[in-house]
């Protein structure tokens, strides 16, 4: 796992490109002290019999990590902390509100087929 910091005028980071199986998302992402909302936007393709749990997870020191709240954009006021499972293939939105985290990374469970690629706007 890389831990992979913005730089300046970089729009986003990827977190997994292509990734198959269980854990965690192949990269890690350190915003450091910035402070403004982000996104994660996941896009899977699929083969038979297709699922995957996905975690949305933040840390304050990198070590410890925790589902954080998240919003979809067709709901923006209903804040999430749930696992989100993926059967289909989708490319979606997930908007990150809180603050409370400096380290980002996804944790995929239960992976069956799914081949994932997201990518962080923070």
């Amino acid at each position: 796992m890389a831990l992979l910091g913005m730089q300046s005028g970089e729009a986003s980071i990827r977190l997994s490109d292509a990734q198959t199986g269980n854990g965690d998302s192949t990269n890690t992402a350190f915003r450091g002290s910035r402070e403004r909302p982000g996104a994660v936007v996941i896009t899977s393709a699929i083969g038979a019999t297709p699922t995957v749990t996905v975690n949305i997870q933040g840390s304050i020191d990198g070590t410890s990590f925790y589902n954080i709240p998240y919003t979809l954009v067709g709901s923006p006021e209903t804040v999430l902390y749930a696992a989100i499972v993926i059967t289909t293939a989708v490319t979606t939105n997930y908007l990150l509100p809180a603050r409370q985290w400096r380290y980002l990374k996804l944790v995929y469970s239960a992976n069956t087929n799914v081949t994932l690629t997201v990518d962080a706007y923070l």
